[in-house]
């Protein structure tokens, strides 16, 4: 079983954002959504789904950034 970085999405009310994604992200979106899928045995959410949930483990786990904030304030 992988180890991935990311859990089950949490069912939220969406926000809409309009950006544009390199088509190679865009497949790679994908496949992590087919992935966790099967890693939670739910089914496949919206790749679009994952971004908010991997920006905020990225932030979460960014030391440099959190250094930078503590910082700041």
């Amino acid at each position: 079983m992988a180890k991935l970085k990311l859990g089950p999405i949490a069912n939220d009310k969406p926000v809409k954002i309009t950006t544009e994604l390199p088509a190679s992200l865009h497949r790679d979106l994908v496949a992590y959504a087919e992935v966790l899928a099967r890693e939670t045995g739910q089914p496949a959410s919206d790749p679009v789904k994952l971004i908010v949930p991997m920006l905020e483990r990225f932030i979460a786990t960014d030391r440099a950034f959190a250094k930078a904030r503590r910082a700041a304030s």
